[in-house]
């Protein structure tokens, strides 16, 4: 092989590698931008989920707050009437207030029914329950118009069974919140 040939076969070898470290190169940058743009999505649905799990957490706990602050008005009520029965000093305002606190408590436990999760939207039928229960059994004294075996001391008994259905919907929430670990006595 004479000299010229080799000389164009090195000189064509050369060109060849350069362009083809070129091509890597650009192969090889292509890739790595495209890891990175997959890693930026990544992080954008990432945060994305962290921020929408965030919301509906504070949804939770504005709901959780409102239920609570209605039970115990209703409850607080319920209690001045029971100590009105036994002192036969039941007012009107007291019925108003009775009421009033009735209709605010079914207000929040229907707004609750749509955001609360099923272990605590459990919790909170079954005091809604005893609420009702309790309810009826108030209103019956009130009238006058009870069953054998209604009286004060059963209406005091419906309201034990009511305060232990509470502790336990706000163990539930608590727990579902994240403030109180679910291991841990209710």
């Amino acid at each position: 092989m004479s000299s010229s040939i080799s000389q164009i076969l090195v000189a064509i070898l050369g060109i060849g590698g350069t362009l083809a470290s070129a091509l890597l190169t650009q192969r090889s940058a292509n890739r790595a931008r495209d890891r990175e743009l997959q890693h930026a999505r990544q992080l954008q649905a990432d945060e994305r989920e962290y921020v929408t799990r965030q919301s509906e957490l504070e949804a939770r706990r504005t709901c959780y707050a409102a239920l609570n602050a209605g039970t115990r008005d209703f409850i607080n009520v319920m209690t001045k009437l029971v100590h009105a029965l036994e002192r036969d000093e039941v007012t009107e305002e007291l019925r108003s207030e009775l009421d009033r606190s009735r209709r605010d408590h079914r207000l929040r436990h229907a707004e609750a029914q749509m955001v609360l999760p099923d272990a605590v939207m459990a919790a909170a039928s079954t005091a809604n329950r005893h609420f009702g229960d309790l309810y009826g059994l108030l209103v019956r004294l009130d009238r006058g118009t009870t069953e054998p075996g209604e009286n004060v001391e059963a209406a005091r008994e419906s309201m034990s069974r009511l305060w232990d259905s509470l502790w336990r919907m706000r163990h539930v929430m608590r727990v579902d919140l994240g403030i109180t670990p679910p291991d841990q006595g209710s």
